[in-house]
């Protein structure tokens, strides 16, 4: 048997909506504790999963995610932007890739 990734979204209800429609199961107006919650019983049951977190999530200060993201493994977390997030919005993933690759990673130039 093997085993599934499980594709999950945790967020505003108008954005889980569009999700939801395309697969994924779906937490609308998730709050930290469930993404600890749900980070936890993932770890616990070792399984696979894809996890998409709206800003406000992915930004909070929890300790499995924290976890999760040191470790890596089975489970991918990246962030996701509010549906009205504007030009302006730069994702916690952006800080990362300009301290690894610099500034000249993100040019549309490049």
């Amino acid at each position: 048997m093997s085993a599934t990734t499980r594709l999950i979204a945790m967020g505003s209800r108008p954005l889980m909506e569009g999700l939801a429609l395309l697969g994924f199961e779906t937490w609308p107006n998730a709050n930290t504790d469930d993404v600890e919650h749900l980070l936890a019983d993932l770890q616990q049951n070792n399984q696979k999963a894809l996890v998409l977190l709206e800003t406000s999530l992915s930004q909070a200060n929890s300790a499995q995610l924290k976890q999760v993201r040191r470790h890596g493994g089975h489970i991918i977390v990246t962030e996701i932007p509010p549906i009205h997030a504007g030009r302006d919005h730069h994702p916690f993933i952006e800080d990362l890739v300009i301290k690894v690759l610099g500034r000249h990673a993100l040019d549309a130039d490049s």
